[in-house]
């Protein structure tokens, strides 16, 4: 009975949908000017939330078992509301420069961040599917926020279409695994894998689920999407889809497999290995010839994808853990080189080249030197934060015996230093082009928390690293 009346497991989602629709109605009925209030109240909407998922009882369990409260889901919804809230902090000073009133924005936020939360928390294939449609529905329509630009049109119409495709593929699998199982509870579901030699159609339904979620993570085969949709929406926007979406659908794939496909190991093995390593290699090498720095980062999130999945191939408590700290050192990183991307504005509009950085260390020091830092961090140079997300990956590797593909990411890793060295070559060698205006207010805190705390993780790195380490150990709790 608890389990089923107990929705106070549920009380940060509850409040998070509340607050949504309350700030949707006052967008409303504001109308103009409803920008400037709705986004910082949503702001503090994903901030209340956090607090809320932090001082949860767990674990625990409500609606009978479909949703489930355990560390693993703690620190990912943790990670997933910081990285949305200064997502949306980018977003203000931008929506300034743009004089864009679009008070959608934040509530699409509000909601695509809802979905993330009940993803995560998920214990049953069909309470994890309304909570993929519900947050992919919202990052649907937000690539298309801009309904008067053609690119960010196209990028949503690609994005919907590509979508669509993967969700009814993972619904696919979903059907077989039930066929197979008898249940779409995950514990049903593992002990149908454990009980005897696994049904080919288990075997099927396994590929189909994981080929859904690789499309969500951006995964080599299923990344076609994301140079385009990186490059055509708002730069917000684009922000937003690097971190929050992505951690959370790593923390997905990592429930799904650990958990209900637990025992099948031995088969989801391979299928992340080969993902693992075509991310990797077409992450470096497919940025090494682009000149926009949205399609630069849009590959590199994918080799960033490929790393983390090495940790998840890995398995076990090391493996699983490596793949938080890393994807928690990513959404870091990639929220202040973004937050340097959308400072790239001059009178003309935003500047999406390369070469538009050149001479950056002239015309503003302190924002060239902040993406010097994270673009060394990125590359993976020690002592920064990048480097210690790849060496525990890789460390989690070998001790699994998985020593080639630990040998292909140094490689890839390498070639990927590349391009994010060039980046650097031109901000501090190349002639000046002309200044951009001046970095204040949310993005400038953005860029400075993204880089301090890139460049000084390695002098507290220990809180970080015990509560990864629980929540690992939670997610392999039978």
């Amino acid at each position: 009975m608890e389990g089923i009346l107990n929705w106070h497991a549920a009380l940060p989602e509850l409040v998070l949908a509340l607050a949504a629709m309350a700030l949707l109605m006052l967008g409303v009925f504001l109308r103009r000017g409803a920008t400037d209030i709705v986004s910082p109240l949503s702001v503090g909407t994903l901030a209340l939330t956090a607090v809320l998922v932090l001082g949860s009882d767990r674990p625990r369990v409500a609606f009978g078992g479909l949703f489930l409260v355990d560390d693993f889901a703690v620190f990912v919804k943790t990670a997933v509301l910081g990285a949305a809230a200064f997502a949306l902090v980018l977003s203000l000073e931008w929506n300034r420069r743009e004089r864009i009133e679009r008070f959608e924005y934040p509530i699409l936020v509000l909601f695509a961040a809802l979905g993330m939360l009940m993803m995560v928390s998920a214990n049953d294939l069909m309470s994890l599917y309304v909570g993929l449609e519900l947050s992919s529905l919202s990052l649907y329509v937000l690539a298309a926020v801009r309904r008067d630009d053609l690119r960010a049109s196209e990028a949503g119409l690609k994005y919907f279409v590509l979508g669509a495709l993967a969700s009814a593929m993972m619904l696919y699998g979903m059907s077989l695994t039930y066929g197979f199982a008898g249940t779409t509870r995950y514990e049903g579901i593992a002990s149908a894998i454990g009980a005897g030699p696994m049904a080919i159609g288990l075997v099927v339904g396994l590929c189909f689920v994981a080929a859904g979620l690789a499309f969500k993570v951006s995964a080599v085969p299923f990344h076609m999407w994301t140079p385009d949709v990186y490059e055509g929406a708002p730069t917000p926007v684009t922000a937003f889809f690097s971190v929050a979406p992505k951690f959370a659908a790593i923390a997905v794939l990592m429930r799904v497999l650990a958990g209900p496909f637990g025992a099948a190991v031995a088969q989801w093995t391979q299928i992340i290995v080969l993902l693992a390593i075509a991310s990797m290699l077409v992450g470096a090498f497919a940025a090494l010839r682009q000149v926009n720095i949205k399609r630069l980062m849009a590959y590199s999130s994918i080799g960033h994808v490929g790393y983390a999945l090495i940790g998840l191939a890995a398995g076990g408590e090391e493996g699983l853990r490596s793949v938080l700290l890393y994807m928690t050192i990513y959404v870091v990183m990639n929220l202040g080189v973004f937050g340097c991307i959308v400072a790239m504005h001059r009178q003309g509009g935003a500047c999406e080249r390369i070469e538009d950085l050149a001479g950056l260390s002239e015309t503003a020091p302190g924002l060239a030197l902040a993406m010097a830092v994270l673009m060394f961090a990125m590359a993976g140079i020690p002592p920064l934060a990048g480097f210690f997300a790849k060496l525990w990956v890789f460390l989690a590797a070998i001790e699994a015996g998985l020593w080639p593909l630990a040998v292909v990411g140094v490689l890839a890793s390498v070639v990927s230093a590349f391009y994010y060295l060039r980046i650097v070559k031109v901000m501090y060698f190349d002639k000046p082009v002309g200044a951009f205006e001046a970095l204040h207010g949310g993005v400038a805190v953005v860029v400075a928390f993204s880089s301090i705390l890139t460049a000084g993780f390695v002098l507290l790195p220990s809180p970080l690293l015990m509560a990864a380490g629980g929540a690992a150990r939670s997610l392999l709790v039978p």
